[in-house]
Parts: C-alpha cells; structure tokens; sequence
C-alpha cells in the first residue's frame, strides 16, 4: 500500500484531536510531524515524528500532503504556500475568508495537478449520516422546511485571541457556519438565494456569535441556526415533508472521545447513546408510524479514505474545493444579506 507523508501545520487541539489519530492509525498515511512555533508537543504523542521550526524547514521535507490547520484567516496564505509547493493539500473549515481566495486555491491546485480538500468532518458524523438515509429514503415524502442547529451555551469570551479579535477569519459564521452550510449544500445542492441575520449577542464579543440564515430553494426552504446562549438544546436536526418528519438531537460522540485519549477503534467508533435517537413520524404505506430510528455508526476515518483515495488511485476528494467554494458563497452572501437587510440571490 502506498503511504502517503503528511505533515501538520499545527498541534493545537484540531491537530491533536481530529487529525493525528487518524493519520497515525490509517495504514495508508505516514504521520512526519507538525510545524510547530515554540513548543514540540506532536513529540510527547508520537515520539517517532519531527517538530518542524518553520513551515519552510516542512516544505523542504519529503512530505507529500500537508494539512492546513491553523487559524481560519491564514489558511489562504498557507494553502497557497503549500500547494506552490508542489504537495496535496486539506484545509481546515472555514475554507478560506472570501470566495474569491477559495477560486484562487482551487485554481492553483487544479492547474498542478494537486488535490485539495476541505476537512468538513461533521458530514460523517452519526447524527448527520442518520439524517441522510431518513432523507434518502424518502419516508418523509416531498420535503418542505429543515432546521438544523449548533447550538451551545457558553457566554464566556474564548481564550483564545484569533477567535474573539476582529478579523476576517473570526466569528461564528465562519466557525460554526460551515458545519451547517456544508450539510444543507451537501444534501440539497447550493440553494437559490440568502437570506442572513447575523448578531453580537455577548458582552464585549468583537465577532459575530448568533446566526440565522435562511437558504432559499424552488419548492422548500433551509434555516440554519447557531448560538451561545441555548441552554435547552433544540434539536439539532428538523425536517418536515409531506408525508412526516424527522427530529434528532445532536448525538454524535467522536470529538468528545478524542478530547479524552479514545483511539479511534474501527469496529465500536462512533457509536452514539440510543437515548438520543431520532424520532420518525410519518405514514408507510398508508400507516401512521411514530417511532424511534436505529442512529448509524459515525466515523471520521472514512474522510481519512477518502482523502487517501483522491490521492493514491486519483479519486475526487471526498469534500472538494469547490464544495469549499460553495460554502464560502454563502457565507458572503449571508454577510452582504445581514448588512443590507435584504435577500441575496446566488
């Protein structure tokens, strides 16, 4: 089996948590190491890796794939870097600040050669992989509204300063946002036209922390919503057709797992409690059900695959940049739409 050489561009808590494991456990990548600015934490994990001093000293290695993990306001500048480079690229969400910078990515990669993808990891996740067979299944018939959350509650300023300083890279739009318009785009296409009401709801925030937008398409509608000050969790995901609906609460298990040491196991990964399953309501063959549905296994491995597909057989990636365009024209014209108060056609 081919093995694929990759190189992080940092070992914060996306690096440690969302990426080495996977890496380290696939047996189609070799994990090299991290560019890492003052400390060798990758080391204390993988004794067997390298600390790179400078992006530069990581470049001139070996490295076949790099991984765009820093923050959301430098992931142009790097990406660019990496990809001039001649090495496969995966960029963190939000994929770049502007459309304009993501074209420009995908431009570059398509022109060398290379592949890049986006690492919107939450398309397979158990709650979201449940929503899809729901939908594909057709049980609730014709579709007519969705309403999918992320909600939380924490009123609190983060530490950290990338996150509450005002920059293009910053704020719930482009943290939080992606998660959701990736999901709506990637199960109901880009839609028609934006409608964004974008808020500062907590004491001192520089950046945005409240969201509603509405994505509008020919026969149904899309609203995605994300907040801090949700104490009672929504569900997470809401579908209504005309035929019945589908509620689940957000379930899935694999960050919380990686935050505490778990090693991504193939077999019992991913697996959510059944308290949070889903509930179904809708007519079968002319009967009325009202039940709980089984929540399929989510796995971030399969991303992992499909990233190690796209490079070692030239399969398309399994989120391509111009699924990351996508969502950066939405969130521009969810931007444009709050500012002016108006509906924004795509």
């Amino acid at each position: 089996m081919q093995k694929i050489r990759t190189a992080l561009l940092s070992y914060g808590m996306s690096g440690k948590v969302f990426h080495a494991p996977f890496l380290d456990i696939h047996p189609g990548f070799e994990l090299l190491g991290s560019w890492e600015r003052s400390k060798n934490l990758i080391q204390e994990d993988y004794p067997y890796v390298k600390s790179y001093p400078t992006i530069d000293d990581l470049l001139a290695d070996n490295v076949d794939l790099v991984i765009v993990n820093t923050p959301v306001g430098t992931h142009y500048e790097y990406a660019k870097k990496v990809l001039l480079a001649g090495k496969h690229a995966v960029v963190e969400k939000a994929f770049t600040t502007t459309v304009a910078e993501a074209e420009e990515l995908a431009s570059i990669a398509k022109e060398k050669g290379l592949k890049l993808a986006v690492f919107q990891n939450r398309r397979w996740d158990s709650d979201f992989k449940t929503i899809q067979k729901v939908i594909k299944d057709g049980v609730l018939g014709d579709l007519v509204e969705a309403e999918f959350h992320f909600d939380r509650y924490n009123p609190l300023l983060s530490p950290k300063a990338h996150k509450e300083t005002a920059n293009d890279g910053a704020g719930i739009l482009k943290d939080l946002g992606p998660h959701l318009i990736d999901q709506a785009v990637c199960l109901f296409g880009s839609p028609k036209s934006v409608f964004g009401d974008i808020r500062y709801t907590r004491e001192n925030s520089l950046v945005d922390d409240w969201i509603d937008l509405l994505l509008i398409y020919d026969n149904f509608r899309v609203r995605l919503k994300a907040g801090f000050f949700v104490r009672e969790a929504n569900p997470a995901y809401t579908i209504h057709g005309k035929k019945g609906s589908f509620l689940k609460p957000r379930g899935d298990v694999q960050e919380d797992e990686l935050k505490i040491g778990k090693k991504p196991n193939l077999e019992s990964w991913g697996t959510e409690s059944e308290a949070l399953q889903g509930l179904l309501h809708t007519e079968i063959n002319r009967e009325v059900i009202r039940e709980k549905i089984p929540t399929l296994q989510g796995n971030y491995f399969s991303f992992f695959d499909g990233v190690y597909d796209s490079i070692a057989n030239n399969k398309p990636e399994p989120v391509t940049a111009q699924d990351g365009v996508k969502v950066m024209q939405i969130i521009e014209a969810a931007i444009a739409s709050s500012a002016e108060q108006r509906l924004i056609n795509l």
